[in-house]
């Protein structure tokens, strides 16, 4: 996927973005044209932030450096929306209405973002270096934060927040793989992986510590930054000790299992009655 940039290229990138602070010339145009050739490639879908390979999900640390350097490379400016203006160094993404993406008013995408054919996004915001699935919908002022990877057929929810991660580079970003449900004003953050088919309740935070408590069964099984396939999850609480008494804290609870032998919309339809899961 990363073919488009040479080896020489990004060990440019990696030294320049090594180097101690005025050690190394970040303007110099052949680190700019290196960065700005990934910026275009993760534009164009060609270059990801997060990649799916035979061995599962990893992240190329050195196209966040990229992504950092264009940053320090590029200068604020007034960006010209129609009548709305902008003060900014990463201009918004120019659609041609040949992507075959539904983008509705007020729907935000950075330049070196992706949204894939068949994507619908509602009025939302989808950050530098994300990755946005086919046929996903990104509904009304739901927001994906820089890097994350939210695969093929996801539903984001009104008002979900998916977090960004740039620094330090090697923070994992946030992926929400393919055919999940994210119910509304659910929070995603810290490198949280939520795996295939998963129905997120709406309301439900996620953190890379919280702990994610599958009920189903008599011995509690406890997991951390991952949501196993097809889980449905509630919010929840469980008790803790504090000096000044016994308090609930956060935690979400898998409380069944999205059935595989139905199609999308069924299942979902299934997990909501079911479990009786708000959206």
């Amino acid at each position: 996927m990363s073919s488009v940039i040479s080896a020489q290229e990004k060990s440019l990138i990696e030294n320049a973005f090594a180097a101690a602070p005025g050690a190394f010339d970040h303007t110099q145009s052949s680190v700019q044209e290196a960065v700005a050739r990934t910026i275009r490639g993760l534009d164009r879908g060609e270059i990801r932030v997060v990649e799916k390979g035979a061995d599962g999900f990893h992240h190329n640390e050195w196209v966040k450096k990229a992504i950092l350097l264009h940053f320090r490379i590029q200068k604020m400016s007034v960006i010209e929306v129609g009548d709305f203006r902008f003060v900014d160094k990463i201009p918004l993404k120019k659609w041609k209405g040949d992507e075959g993406v539904r983008v509705v008013p007020h729907a935000l995408v950075r330049e070196g973002a992706y949204v894939s054919s068949g994507a619908i996004l509602m009025p939302s915001y989808v950050n530098i270096g994300a990755f946005v699935g086919a046929g996903s919908m990104v509904d009304t002022w739901a927001t994906v934060g820089s890097c994350a990877y939210i695969g093929a057929g996801v539903h984001l929810s009104g008002g979900v927040g998916i977090g960004g991660v740039l620094e330090p580079v090697q923070a994992r970003p946030v992926i929400v793989e393919d055919n999940a449900f994210i119910g509304s004003r659910a929070i995603l953050v810290e490198g949280v992986h939520i795996e295939e088919g998963a129905v997120i309740a709406a309301g439900v935070t996620i953190t890379g510590s919280t702990k994610i408590i599958d009920v189903t069964t008599k011995e509690a099984k406890v997991y951390k930054g991952r949501v196993p396939k097809n889980s449905v999850v509630i919010p929840g609480t469980m008790p803790k000790e504090f000096a000044a008494g016994t308090y609930g804290v956060p935690c979400a609870l898998i409380i069944g299992q999205r059935k595989e032998s139905t199609n999308q919309k069924t299942s979902l339809t299934d997990a909501l009655r079911d479990f009786d899961v708000a959206t």
